[in-house]
C-alpha cells in the first residue's frame, strides 16, 4: 500500500490539532502584521496621491475606496483558489498579488497616471481579501475551546500592522526623489514579499475521513439561510461597516471643525490601537462569557461612540469616539467571526467563509464610498445618527438567537 500523497488522502493521520493550530496562529499573526500594513499605507497616502494625480479633485479619495472594493470582489476568487490549492499556496499567491499591486501603484505615481495608481490600489485591496481570511485559517485545526483564542492571536498581528504601516510611510515615502510617495508603495510591495516567505511555514490542517467523503457538503444557499449564519453575518457586517463608515468620516470632520491634520492623524492612530489591542484577551473573554455576549458588548460600544460623537466636537470628543469605535469593532468583529465558525462543517468552510466575507466587505466598500458624501451633505451629526438603526437591528437578532437557544429542547 503506497503512502498518502496529500493531506486530502483519507488515510492521513492527524497530529495534535491544537498544536498545529497554535503554530499556524503564530505564523498567520506575523503574516497579518506584514500584510495588514497595506491598508494603512493606502489610507494614509491614497487621498494625497489622488489629489496630486486626479484631474477632477472630487476623485481624490477614489484610490482608498477602490482598496475596499478590491477586498470585496477578491473574497470569492481567493476562497476558490484556496479550496483547490490549499491555504498555503493560496496565501503565497495572494502575497504575490499584493507585491504586484504595490509595484503598479508606485509605477502609476512615477508615470503621473491616476488610472494606473487606482488600478494598483484595487489590486492591493484584492490582496487584503486573502489576509482577511487568516482569522478563519487559524481555526481550521483548532479545537472548539481554542478557536476564539486562535482568532484573537491572528488579530494581534493587526496591532503590529498599525505601527508597521505608518512607519513604512515615514521611512520610505521620499525614497524615490523624482516621485514623492512612490517609495512607500515599493515598501508595501516589499512587505508583501516578506509575507510570501512567512506563510510558507504554515502547516496543513488535519483532514478527517468524513470530510473528504462528504465532498462539498450542503448547498451554500441552505447554509446561509440558517438563522445562526444570518445573525453571525449581520453582526459582522454591522460591526465592520459602521467602523469603516465613522473612521472614514472622522478625520475630515475634525479638519472641518478646525482641528489640525496632526490631531486627526493621532486620533486614527489611537483608533487602530484600540481596534487590535484588545485581541490579546478577546478570545479569553469569548471563552468565558460566550460569543454572543462579547459581540453584543462590541455593538453597544459602537453605539456609545456615536453618542460621544454627538455630544461635542472638541479633539477629546473625536478621540474618545474613535477609541470606543475601535474597541467596539474588536469585540463585535471577532465575536461575529467566532459565531460564523459554528455554521459550517469542515468541508464547507471555504465557501461559507467566502460568502460571509463577501457580504461584510461588500458593505464596507459601500460604507467607504458613501461616508464622505453623507458627511458633505449632512455633517458629522448625520454620520453619528446613522449608527443607531443598524446596531439596534443587530442586537435584536442576537437577542432573538439567544432566546431561541434557551427555548430549544435539551
Amino acid at each position: 500500500m503506497s503512502a498518502p500523497t496529500s493531506i486530502s488522502d483519507t488515510s492521513y493521520q492527524a497530529p495534535s490539532s491544537d498544536g498545529i493550530a497554535k503554530h499556524n496562529a503564530v505564523v498567520l499573526a506575523v503574516a497579518m502584521a506584514l500584510g495588514g500594513s497595506s491598508p494603512a499605507i493606502v489610507v494614509s497616502l491614497g487621498g494625497l496621491v489622488g489629489q496630486s494625480l486626479a484631474s477632477n479633485k472630487e476623485l481624490a479619495t477614489l484610490p482608498v475606496s477602490l482598496l475596499n472594493l478590491g477586498l470585496a470582489i477578491g473574497t470569492i476568487p481567493a476562497a476558490m483558489l484556496m479550496r483547490k490549492a490549499g491555504r498555503r499556496i493560496g496565501y503565497v499567491v495572494g502575497a504575490g498579488i499584493g507585491l504586484a499591486g504595490g509595484c503598479l501603484a508606485a509605477f502609476g505615481i512615477a508615470s503621473y497616471s491616476f488610472l494606473l495608481f487606482c488600478l494598483g490600489t484595487l489590486i492591493i485591496g484584492s490582496y487584503g481579501s486573502f489576509n482577511q481570511s487568516y482569522r478563519f485559517a487559524a481555526t481550521d485545526a483548532a479545537s472548539e475551546a481554542f478557536k476564539p483564542r486562535a482568532i484573537s492571536w491572528v488579530m494581534t498581528g493587526g496591532l503590529v500592522a498599525g505601527v508597521v504601516g505608518p512607519q513604512t510611510v515615514i521611512w520610505t515615502r521620499d525614497a524615490v526623489e523624482a516621485a514623492p510617495f512612490a517609495g512607500a508603495f515599493l515598501g508595501q510591495a516589499a512587505l508583501a514579499f516578506l509575507s510570501m516567505i512567512v506563510v510558507w511555514f504554515m502547516r496543513p490542517a488535519p483532514v478527517s475521513v468524513a470530510s473528504t467523503k462528504a465532498g462539498g457538503g450542503r448547498p451554500l444557499l441552505e447554509i446561509v439561510r440558517q438563522p445562526r449564519f444570518i445573525v453571525a453575518a449581520v453582526t459582522g457586517l454591522v460591526s465592520y461597516s459602521l467602523m469603516t463608515f465613522m473612521m472614514t468620516a472622522a478625520p475630515l470632520a475634525m479638519i472641518g471643525c478646525g482641528h489640525s491634520v496632526g490631531a486627526a492623524a493621532l486620533g486614527i492612530q489611537w483608533h487602530i490601537l484600540a481596534m487590535f489591542g484588545p485581541s490579546f484577551f478577546t478570545g479569553r473573554l469569548i471563552s468565558r462569557y460566550g460569543k454572543g455576549a462579547v459581540t453584543a458588548v462590541g455593538l453597544v460600544l459602537i453605539a456609545i461612540s456615536a453618542v460621544i460623537g454627538l455630544s461635542g466636537i472638541t479633539v477629546a470628543h473625536f478621540w474618545i469616539t474613535l477609541i470606543l469605535l475601535g474597541l467596539g469593532w474588536n469585540f463585535g468583529f471577532i465575536g461575529a467571526t467566532a459565531l460564523v465558525t459554528d455554521c459550517y462543517r469542515p468541508e464547507e468552510r471555504a465557501k461559507v467563509q467566502a460568502a460571509n466575507d463577501f457580504l461584510i466587505f461588500g458593505s464596507v466598500a459601500v460604507a467607504s464610498f458613501s461616508s464622505g458624501k453623507l458627511l458633505s451633505a449632512g455633517g458629522w451629526e448625520s454620520v453619528n445618527w446613522l449608527v443607531f438603526p443598524p446596531v439596534v437591528i443587530a442586537l435584536a437578532l442576537l437577542a432573538w438567537q439567544q432566546r431561541a437557544k434557551l427555548l430549544a429542547p435539551a
